[in-house]
């Protein structure tokens, strides 16, 4: 499972992550930002892959990824 991050500053509410999410975990939100934007927002109820479609689609570098580590079977 994945996980993103908002660094809310930093986000202009362009749309572009919330387009090329696979699993439709981002949306834009209704808050606005220092600088007026309305900024996108994370829906952890979804099935995030921590693909990172959002994050590498990101102009302003304004989404952070993490994926939870892969647990090691025992032998």
């Amino acid at each position: 499972m994945g996980k993103v991050t908002v660094i809310k500053d930093r986000c202009k509410g362009c749309g572009l992550c919330v387009e090329a999410c696979p699993q439709k975990n981002l949306s834009l939100g209704k808050k606005f930002n220092a600088q007026g934007y309305s900024y996108v927002k994370f829906d952890a109820k979804g099935k995030c892959t921590g693909c990172a479609f959002c994050a590498e689609l990101c102009p302003d570098q304004a989404l952070k990824v993490y994926r939870e580590a892969k647990k090691k079977k025992k032998a």
